[in-house]
């Protein structure tokens, strides 16, 4: 990462609009296999009262990524909401194209997937090479155990629980 400064800055209520506005990058990116189409004002839809559960919900939360001060993306996480999974999930996490390929990525969701006592869980598009390449490099190099779990929502998803190490 050269001698970057990167930064994961937690973002309040008030940066609603710029995580809305950088959301749209993210959703055109992956509109091929969610099949999104653009709404009448020419905007990817983004549902409302789910992006305000990230300043609202305990232990969910909109996250800046900067590098050297300028924005490179955001991390999106929540609490998992499906039965009998208690942990907290990497939502989303997206670095604009010029801030690629420098391990920013990488070294964050590392940071992330390592913290705290809590599991996590990682969700990608079967159908997103690019993703599903950089999770499981991500998670082939993780401290700790990761794993392929099924879940029942979202056939087009892959669905790995990385676990804390066992003491």
């Amino acid at each position: 990462m050269n001698d970057a400064t990167v930064e994961l800055l937690q973002t309040g209520p008030e940066q609603a609009e710029l995580i809305r506005n950088l959301y749209q990058f993210y959703a055109y990116e992956s509109s091929d296999w969610e099949q999104e189409d653009v709404e009448i004002d020419g905007r990817f839809y983004i549902h409302e009262a789910h992006l305000q559960r990230y300043w609202q919900e305990p232990q969910w939360s909109a996250n800046l990524i900067l590098v050297d001060g300028f924005i490179a993306g955001f991390l999106l996480i929540e609490r998992s909401e499906l039965p009998g999974l208690d942990a907290l999930e990497l939502a989303d996490l997206f670095i604009l194209k010029k801030y690629r390929r420098l391990g920013i990525g990488r070294a964050l969701a590392t940071q992330v997937l390592t913290s705290g006592e809590s599991p996590w869980l990682v969700r990608c598009y079967q159908e997103d090479a690019t993703a599903l390449a950089f999770w499981r490099a991500v998670l082939d190099e993780l401290p700790r155990p990761a794993s392929a779990i099924e879940i029942d929502d979202d056939p087009q998803l892959l669905n790995f629980l990385v676990t804390p190490a066992s003491h």
